[in-house]
């Protein structure tokens, strides 16, 4: 189920990505913490996702269900992605699913495109 819906210029934010954001706020006592997703080059095919906790949003950044931030550089690569949170038995991990990654690999952080 999605919690918020957005253009394919945006970057959909799903209900367990948000709890999860909801439940770190909570947890580490900061209202404003977002995962931020940054687009860097290198990895296995090409490009890879960088996340990590942030509560700075900067002039050039674009914040999406509270939840996900992005930097002008990284949204072109983003666009009409979507961000769950699932967990398994091995662990739980924020996923990004990329309709304009055209392949990736294994490990799930690194992809390629057009």
């Amino acid at each position: 189920m999605l919690l918020y819906l957005y253009t394919m210029d945006s970057v959909i934010v799903e209900e367990s990505a948000v709890k999860r954001i909801e439940e770190l706020r909570a947890a580490q006592g900061k209202d404003a913490l977002r995962l931020r997703i940054t687009v860097d080059s290198g990895g296995c095919s090409g490009f890879q996702y960088i996340l990590a906790l942030d509560e700075a949003v900067g002039e050039d950044d674009h914040v999406f269900g509270d939840a996900v931030v992005c930097d002008d550089i990284s949204l072109p690569y983003l666009k009409g992605s979507t961000v769950s949170f699932a967990k398994g038995l091995v662990g739980s991990e924020f996923k990004i699913e990329n309709p304009n990654a055209v392949s990736g690999c294994g490990c799930g952080t690194s992809f390629s495109m057009m």
